[in-house]
């Protein structure tokens, strides 16, 4: 998504924060122009007058850190903001390690001392936040890495970033090497919150070389859940030697539905009804060619339509399928959306919800587990872009709206107080938003 940088600046430098209030009458007008279904959420989306976000009465929100701004280490702050993450940091201070998927021929970049692949332009940058969610510094943690779309936190006070893409320097192409590459790719990288400067880039292979979208992890257990972003997708789990310590390798394993060999799950799978499930192991978790999906799944692993976002909340995972719902005339899946939850203490999986039109749920992608017993899923679909909320019985509603533009919004993380929704806009924009959180259960 590209835009007008004097606009960018001239509409988010105005907002330090917008607090939002609405009329009775405001409220409906909301309703209408929005056209959404709204379930037990916070009402009504508020039109936010600085036309950067709506959301409902009684929040606000701050921004920072945007795109082309300097750094506090003299780099620029690269585009395509998505995955992110909270931690606690010094001095009631919250740490953000937010990803930039960027490729190759991106038009930015994040610019370190010791890039993974000096041909490419990924990476992490760290945000230091203060206890008025004021930005106090922020700065490159990793570079050199394609496509980091999104990734998890993890119990030990550290982000694993993904890569979302498999080249190699076999599949460069000497006619058009704008994406060209100098090593492999389609590793995890681990980033401390803790960095104070760039870290050096370390893959995780024994995690798995594939298109990599998001990881959450198990406090009790130490196991690394991972979602893979293709139509054919795999659902993983990585077994840990050390729990804590992922370099020094383990076990990489794909989700199976118990008694149903080779299930697709795009489509015809009924709600909420739990499957019991097992386990198939990845021989070879680094092939040279993307290729663990189709070892799985000829051990009758299940496919899922583009795995997405995953976070974990009180014994359970919940994680996106950005195309579940329905398949096209060639049987490949091309719905609007799903969300599935895994229980590892009862080894069960299930559709917890699935659109039926892009009015209801459009491509959700990446997912957190709210402190209040929902979920935010951010919206990575067609026209207008939303943060849809989630009830503990499945119920879906709208918590906020991309009003300036049409980049979808991404990242979606609470600080560790639970007061703070940090989330991205992918073209540029990081926001800081509070406010009541718990009316919606009152």
């Amino acid at each position: 998504m590209t835009f007008s940088r004097r606009k960018f600046f001239a509409v988010a430098g105005t907002t330090a924060v917008g607090t939002l209030m609405v009329s009775p009458l405001e409220g409906l007008l909301a309703r209408q122009t929005f056209g959404r279904k709204f379930g037990k959420g916070y009402g009504p989306l508020v039109p936010d007058p600085n036309g950067l976000l709506d959301l409902p009465a009684g929040f606000q929100y701050r921004t920072f850190s945007l795109t082309g701004e300097l750094m506090n280490d003299g780099t620029l702050v690269p585009g395509n903001l998505d995955g992110m993450a909270a931690f606690p940091g010094p001095k009631n201070t919250v740490i953000l390690v937010r990803n930039h998927e960027l490729s190759p021929g991106s038009t930015t970049q994040v610019i370190g001392p010791r890039p993974y692949d000096p041909l490419c332009k990924g990476g992490t940058t760290n945000l230091v936040i203060g206890p008025n969610r004021q930005l106090i510094k922020h700065f490159t943690s990793l570079s050199g890495t394609y496509r980091n779309c999104a990734g998890g936190p993890t119990p030990w006070g550290s982000w694993i970033t993904c890569e979302e893409n498999t080249s190699t320097v076999a599949t460069n192409n000497p006619a058009n090497p704008t994406n060209n590459v100098s090593t492999s790719h389609g590793y995890n990288f681990e980033v401390p919150a803790s960095a104070t400067s760039p870290v050096n880039p370390e893959p995780l292979i024994a995690m798995g070389r594939f298109n990599h979208e998001a990881v959450a992890i198990d406090p009790k257990t130490g196991i690394v859940y991972e979602t893979e972003d293709r139509g054919d997708s795999l659902f993983y789990r990585f077994i840990p030697k050390e729990r804590g310590n992922l370099k020094a390798g383990g076990t990489l394993q794909a989700l199976k539905i118990k008694d149903i060999y080779q299930a697709k799950t795009f489509t015809g799978f009924p709600k909420q009804k739990p499957m019991k499930v097992e386990w198939v192991t990845i021989t070879d978790p680094n092939p040279p060619e993307d290729t663990i999906r189709v070892e799985g799944f000829a051990k009758g692993a299940a496919q899922f339509a583009r795995g997405e976002g995953i976070w974990y909340g009180k014994g359970e995972f919940y994680f996106c399928c950005t195309n579940g719902g329905s398949t096209n005339s060639s049987g490949n899946p091309n719905g609007f959306g799903q969300v599935w939850r895994y229980i590892p203490g009862k080894e069960t999986i299930e559709l917890f919800v699935e659109s039926t039109s892009r009015d209801e749920l459009d491509a959700p992608d990446n997912i957190v587990v709210t402190p209040y017993g929902d979920l935010i899923l951010c919206e990575d679909g067609g026209g207008e872009q939303y943060l849809r909320g989630v009830t503990p019985d499945g119920e879906l509603y709208n918590f906020a709206r991309n009003a300036f533009n049409t980049s979808e919004l991404a990242g979606a993380c609470f600080s560790p107080d639970g007061k703070t929704l940090f989330v991205n806009i992918f073209s540029g924009i990081t926001f800081a938003i509070w406010g009541p959180w718990t009316s919606h259960r009152d």
